[in-house]
């Protein structure tokens, strides 16, 4: 699924602020976005292609000095969306439809496509000394007028709208996750047997996790404390692959386990982002600059064989450790998958006697209304 900033939801329609339009006087441009359709409010008829791209950036903006950049673009795709080309005309979403007959002759629908394959929308958390754009993975659509293609693009007749891919949680969840170990101890005979479960694989971003924590303790040692923790794994595929792990709930308990004794007890923790906003590096949920966001979901990879395109993978995993007297850790580590839930549909008809051109509902971004907003130089992008 895409959103967009900004984007536009039934029975709401956000305008874009001033920045967002076009300053040429021959040709203003609105884009309003809905999934993977568009729709195109055009004053004047010129040419107008549409540019989508994916990309990485992995390094701070305010690098980007004397013509190197800390980003990469891992998928770029332009196409003409005025005039439309005729075999690749498609039928009108509902949504389309009503913009249509509410905006009138001037508006002009398009549609595109994202591959499968490219990752979802993620962002690492900045620290709070850093400026300017964050880290990670993001996706753009850029209209601009222009005579060809391949004529070099301004600002001036161009406008940009930033928009995410988001994955949804799978409608089957997998079976319950379960781990168990056995440790033995130098000059003994007898063992340490530590099981560990959670009640279910998928949860949902807020909701609790429970980790159901068995010992059978049948050696000469003693279980001291029980440490419990989330964690995060981001794999960075760009050049090379790096993990990087970072606890989103961490707890400890003073639960002792003598010897020749058993030992049961649930726990439970709740990962948030709201605990966790002072972690650099972090990975978030791509967020729209008015919108707040939260811990990054679970990636489900159906094709790895081309790493390169994968941008960030993000998984979860509950570590359960034990602290022995003179015996060391035991330590087992359960996966799950942290994601949002697939949203309900909207039913395909309405009411009659509900108006569909009148309930439309156009905001500006107030904190955007600002002097000089719009930039009336003529630089390129």
């Amino acid at each position: 699924m895409v959103e967009g900033h900004p984007r536009s939801v039934p029975g709401t329609l956000k305008r874009l602020p001033p920045s967002h339009k076009m300053c040429l006087p021959m040709c203003p441009i609105i884009l309003f976005l809905s999934l993977n359709t568009l729709l195109l409010f055009l004053l004047f008829l010129p040419p107008v292609f549409v540019t989508l791209t994916c990309a990485f950036r992995y390094g701070r903006e305010d690098l980007d000095v004397l013509g190197l950049s800390f980003r990469k673009d891992l998928y770029i795709s332009t196409f003409q969306a005025f005039p439309p080309v005729p075999e690749e005309r498609k039928p009108n979403s509902r949504l389309q439809e009503r913009l249509l007959k509410k905006l009138g002759q001037h508006a002009h629908p398009f549609y595109f496509t994202i591959p499968q394959n490219l990752p979802c929308s993620v962002t690492l958390q900045p620290g709070p000394e850093d400026t300017g754009k964050a880290c990670g993975v993001d996706f753009e659509i850029r209209a601009f007028c222009a005579k060809s293609i391949e004529e070099k693009i301004h600002k001036r007749n161009s406008v940009r709208l930033v928009i995410r891919k988001v994955q949804y949680a799978p409608e089957k969840p997998g079976p319950q996750p379960m781990v168990e170990t056995t440790r033995s101890f130098l000059m003994s005979d007898r063992s340490l047997h530590l099981e560990a479960s959670l009640d279910k694989e998928l949860y949902y971003h807020g909701e609790p996790i429970s980790v159901n924590v068995h010992v059978t303790n049948n050696s000469t040692k003693t279980v001291k404390r029980v440490k419990i923790s989330v964690r995060q794994y981001a794999d960075i595929c760009l050049f090379s692959t790096a993990q990087y792990k970072c606890p989103v709930a961490q707890l400890e308990a003073d639960d002792q386990v003598s010897s020749s004794s058993t030992f049961c007890k649930v726990y439970t923790l709740t990962p948030t982002l709201d605990k966790n906003r002072e972690k650099r590096g972090l990975a978030l949920d791509g967020k729209l600059k008015h919108e707040d966001t939260n811990l990054a979901s679970s990636t489900i990879v159906k094709d790895v064989t081309n790493k390169e395109v994968l941008g960030i993978l993000v998984s979860y995993r509950v570590k359960v450790k034990l602290v022995v007297s003179r015996g060391g850790d035991v330590s087992v580590e359960l996966p799950f998958i942290l994601m949002h839930p697939k949203p309900v549909e909207p039913p395909a008809s309405r009411p009659h006697s509900v108006s569909q051109d009148d309930d439309f509902v156009f905001e500006d971004f107030a904190r955007l209304r600002l002097k000089g907003v719009v930039d009336d130089k003529d630089e390129d992008c």
